[in-house]
């Protein structure tokens, strides 16, 4: 056969993966069915204070993909994705879509990979349904208010995600000896202007 025919296609599915979800675990999954081999590459987001580090994020998604022969973890520091995917010999960028404002943005971050790495091109995955709306923010926002978080990340590592994410209660601004002081004074002040309001 010639060299073509045996040259394994490879992808790049980058995001930031704080945490991963399953709708990241959808596109994964596909993505390790069309090509031979799959970098989920994680990436920080200068525009967002993670709530997990690179190292543990790697961690986390190697946990929940171990069921996958042909995708490994990576992480993306210090250098753009047009030059890794070129360093790595990849065919592809994979990305997943939830909704035409997610398109737009990528559609723009595929423009300017494709300038800067001609060879590869950009796979969009449109999100699965139940995954729609399904987003790392959101996790982190329920996740931080207690809330169950198992429709949205794999049991495995739902424990580690909800002791991260979760706030401590805040407490009262008032002792409960404060407040009963207060309570008896108010009731104290609503009884005189009853008696006053009475007399008149």
């Amino acid at each position: 056969m010639s060299e073509t025919a045996h040259k394994r296609r490879i992808a790049v599915c980058p995001g930031s993966f704080d945490p991963v979800t399953y709708g990241h675990l959808d596109i994964i999954s596909r993505a390790a069915k069309i090509f031979d081999k799959v970098i989920v590459l994680v990436s920080a987001n200068l525009e967002k204070r993670p709530a997990f580090t690179l190292t543990e994020r790697l961690l986390l998604i190697e946990q929940v993909t171990q069921q996958y022969e042909n995708v490994v973890i990576d992480i993306l520091e210090e250098e753009l994705l047009a030059d890794y995917v070129r360093r790595v010999g990849a065919d592809a960028i994979v990305k997943g879509l939830r909704a035409v404002s997610d398109f737009e943005y990528e559609f723009q971050m595929a423009l300017g990979n494709k300038k800067l790495c001609p060879e590869a091109e950009t796979m969009f995955l449109t999100a699965a349904a139940d995954n729609m709306y399904l987003s790392s923010s959101i996790v982190k926002q329920i996740a931080a208010l207690g809330g169950d978080i198992s429709s949205f990340v794999p049991p495995e590592i739902q424990p580690v995600i909800a002791t991260r994410l979760r706030r401590p209660p805040v407490p009262s601004a008032l002792d409960p000896d404060t407040k009963k002081r207060l309570m008896q004074q108010v009731q104290q002040f609503a009884r005189t202007i009853g008696k006053e309001g009475s007399q008149e």
